[in-house]
């Protein structure tokens, strides 16, 4: 198997959800502003987040972020596809992805609602492999939280 920049973005990505591991479900779905867009820098800047520049390719250009004691990866992709396959395939990890166009971050739940009130977005769940079942067999869910899902 040939290995590719994105799958070395997503051994990056699966990296900080084994350092932050899984968080609980919350219902937080407080009012959540137009999602943002633009380049990653612009992103993290929205964020409050001097990007830590780990991935800067043609397809995927991925950072690590870190406010206070609180770290999630920010990737922007070049392509709707290119995002959409590297979510699915990361989702296969577990985690959470705040997802917007053309751009993801991935850390603890918690983290990301609360970039959620700053970036828009949706959360979506990634498969659970805790050992228990929780009826999903499909192992994938997504919230927007507002009525645009």
């Amino acid at each position: 198997m040939r290995v590719t920049r994105p799958m070395l973005a997503l051994s990056g990505a699966v990296a900080i959800l084994a350092l932050t591991g899984c968080g609980g479900s919350g219902e937080d779905e407080a009012a959540v502003p137009k999602e943002v867009s633009g380049s990653l820098e612009h992103i993290a800047a929205e964020a409050d987040c001097k990007p830590n520049m780990q991935t800067d390719a043609d397809t995927i250009r991925q950072a690590l972020c870190k406010k206070g004691k609180d770290k999630y990866v920010l990737a922007t992709f070049s392509t709707d596809r290119g995002q959409r396959e590297w979510i699915n395939t990361a989702k296969d990890y577990g985690g959470f992805y705040l997802v917007g166009r053309k751009w993801v971050a991935v850390g603890h739940e918690d983290v990301l609602q609360a970039l959620r009130g700053t970036l828009g977005g949706t959360v979506e769940v990634g498969k659970n492999h805790s050992g228990h079942s929780s009826g999903d067999e499909g192992g994938g869910s997504s919230h927007s939280g507002h009525g645009d899902g």
